[in-house]
């Protein structure tokens, strides 16, 4: 079952749902206003990050060997913070990896019938440019907590300007049947746009 923008806000409410910083506002302020949420998803925006992979030359991918993605993708890209006044062109086929502003978390509770997961898809505005925001990979899992890497690459003819804050992507939210066990992937709690968490600074007492 998909919930609908009223059991968005209910799930957000009763925390089965975590989106940080909420989006906002739940409804329109004026009529034709903006608002995050359509009637059964809600929009998530571009962080300041980008990563752009490099081609070095020196070595192939083998997908069947188990690795670090993300140390592999710190290592061998290039790192950008973008902002209003120094926006990323992202030009024809050219791929880079950014991530949602939004950390999102779908906690399990083991004594629970039901918990959510959800899907990251792209918005028709920007797929009608040919922005593509991810391929294949949607899937958010129940148990997830972390920014949402975004795979964008530009099939389109026109060069796409890319600032923080841009309404990227739509957050879908499903309901799951029955409480799942566990079973974190390498990219829990990920904050980085390559999918490694960084480690927060403990406040000296």
């Amino acid at each position: 079952m998909i919930l609908s923008n009223r059991q968005l806000h209910a799930a957000l409410d009763e925390k089965r749902l975590v989106i940080h910083p909420e989006p906002t506002p739940r409804a329109p302020e004026t009529p034709g206003g903006h608002c995050p949420y359509d009637t059964h998803s809600v929009d998530l925006t571009l962080s300041e990050e980008i990563i752009v992979p490099q081609d070095e030359g020196l070595f192939d991918i083998d997908l069947s060997r188990p690795g670090n993605i993300a140390k592999h993708l710190e290592q061998h890209s290039k790192h950008e913070r973008i902002s209003e006044d120094r926006p990323y062109i992202l030009r024809h086929g050219r791929f880079i990896l950014g991530k949602t502003r939004e950390r999102i978390a779908l906690p399990i509770d083991p004594n629970a019938e039901t918990c959510l997961a959800a899907r990251i898809e792209g918005k028709s505005s920007r797929a009608r440019f040919g922005l593509l925001v991810h391929f294949t990979a949607p899937t958010v899992h129940p148990g997830f907590q972390g920014n949402l890497t975004l795979e964008m690459i530009n099939l389109g003819p026109w060069p796409l300007v890319l600032k923080p804050g841009l309404p990227i992507a739509q957050l879908i939210v499903e309901e799951v049947r029955g409480c799942p066990i566990e079973n974190p992937s390498q990219f829990q709690a990920q904050s980085t746009a390559a999918g490694s968490a960084k480690r927060r600074r403990k406040r000296k007492p």
